[in-house]
């Protein structure tokens, strides 16, 4: 199956007809990783051991990491418009267990931990591959900044509606959100870049760019709120093809 977007002037390609706002958010999103970047920088240069030495090259490479994904993930976002993408039966907890390990070094140097949640019937899903790792990815990386120092983040999978849509969901545990803050974030999530304000170093880039990967998979994102965190969540077409698994 192929997925074909036609032109859509909310999304990035906007910016020329005067639209800032994602260049803002995108200036806002870099600029956290860049300093911390420069931060661990000028820690090298001081008198450390050789083995803190290595501990900040190493933050220094993490850090570098995140930030190519979003720079990665803007340009996909900006050529959507032109692109056609290929959608495939994809096993959910495959993707999730690789994101997992890939992800395990940089969690661990930020004192958290980052686990699938056990399921016993497998799922398959519709979707393109690269552009449902970006989104769970993008989940992850927000997860990371606003879960509490020494907590578990989730990758949970769950079917709904009869087994016809799958959800694959990132839980943290960090800052809860006010009523009043939560509807706004219902309301433009997805739509544009927003800020989080109990979550002051997110620009809501990075949920605009999965709400657009979303978008161009017939799919949707939202999120759920908890008195500990919150669970942002793509929902996708599920696949009969169980046989594939």
């Amino acid at each position: 199956m192929t997925s074909e977007r036609g032109t859509n002037n909310d999304g990035l390609v906007g910016v020329g007809q005067g639209d800032l706002s994602p260049l803002i958010a995108a200036a806002h999103e870099l600029k956290s990783p860049l300093s911390l970047i420069r931060q661990l920088t000028l820690g090298i240069e001081g008198e450390v051991g050789t083995a803190e030495r290595q501990h900040l090259i190493e933050r220094i490479r993490l850090t570098s990491e995140r930030a190519l994904r979003l720079t990665g993930d803007l340009t996909k976002a900006a050529r959507l418009d032109d692109a056609l993408f290929e959608l495939e039966p994809i096993n959910p907890r495959q993707l999730c267990d690789d994101i997992a390990r890939e992800l395990e070094p940089l969690f661990a140097a930020h004192g958290r931990t980052l686990r699938v949640a056990s399921r016993h019937h497998p799922l398959l899903l519709v979707a393109n591959r690269d552009l449902l790792r970006r989104i769970v990815l993008n989940f992850s990386d927000n997860a990371l900044h606003y879960s509490e120092t020494g907590s578990a983040v989730e990758l949970q999978i769950k079917a709904l509606q009869k087994g016809r849509i799958i959800r694959v969901g990132v839980r943290d545990y960090g800052p809860a959100l006010s009523s009043d803050m939560w509807r706004t974030l219902q309301t433009k999530l997805g739509v544009a870049p927003q800020t989080v304000h109990a979550r002051p170093q997110s620009s809501g880039l990075g949920l605009y760019i999965a709400g657009l990967f979303a978008d161009a998979m017939d799919g949707r994102i939202g999120a759920t709120r908890h008195r500990d965190g919150a669970t942002f969540y793509v929902d996708l077409q599920a696949s009969r093809q169980l046989s594939l698994l």
